[in-house]
C-alpha cells in the first residue's frame, strides 16, 4: 500500500494542452533532423501541430522544385508531434503522401496535421501541406502506433 501511494504521489496531472506543449519540447529537443532542416514547431494541441519549413537551395531537386521527399520529412515531422502530444510513445505505422502541387525555391511551406481518429493503441492522422500563401502542395495521411512508455515519466492528461 506504501508504494501506490509513493506512485500516485510521483504522477502530474496537467491539462491536455500543458501535456501536448511538454511532449513538444521534449522531442523538439531531440529532434535534430527537423531543426537541421529549418522547421520550427509553430503551434501543438492535443492531436494537432503544425510546423513550417522555407525551402532553401540546398532541398530542391533537378526540376528547380523542393524534393519530395523533404515535404514528406515535414508533413511527417507535424504528424510525429500530433501524434505524442499525449504523452504516449507514439511511432508511425505507415503514411502515404500525395503531391498536389510543386514547392518552389524560397516558399514557406506549412504542415497542418489533425487527428482523425484515436482508438486503442493506434490513430489517423491527415496532414496538408501549403505555402504560406495557402496554395495546396501535399496531402498525407499518417497511421500511428502507440508503444508503452511515456515522452516526459510521470507525466500525466488531468481527468475532466
Amino acid at each position: 500500500m506504501g508504494n501506490d501511494m509513493k506512485r500516485e504521489q510521483d504522477v502530474e496531472r496537467q491539462p491536455a494542452q500543458v501535456v501536448a506543449e511538454r511532449c513538444a519540447a521534449a522531442m523538439w529537443e531531440g529532434d535534430e533532423a527537423s531543426r537541421s532542416l529549418g522547421m520550427k514547431l509553430e503551434e501543438v494541441r492535443p492531436g494537432y501541430a503544425r510546423l513550417s519549413m522555407v525551402i532553401r537551395g540546398d532541398m530542391v531537386n533537378g526540376h528547380d522544385n523542393c524534393h519530395g521527399g523533404l515535404i514528406f520529412s515535414l508533413a511527417d515531422s507535424a504528424f510525429a508531434f500530433a501524434c505524442n502530444g499525449a504523452n504516449r510513445l507514439t511511432v508511425a505505422s505507415g503514411a502515404s503522401i500525395d503531391f498536389v502541387s510543386p514547392g518552389a525555391r524560397g516558399d514557406e511551406l506549412v504542415a497542418t496535421c489533425e487527428e482523425r481518429s484515436r482508438a486503442g493503441r493506434t490513430g489517423v492522422y491527415d496532414v496538408t501541406v501549403a505555402t504560406r500563401g495557402g496554395r495546396l502542395v501535399a496531402v498525407f495521411r499518417g497511421r500511428s502506433y502507440s508503444l508503452y512508455g511515456q515522452l516526459v515519466p510521470g507525466l500525466e492528461v488531468e481527468e475532466p
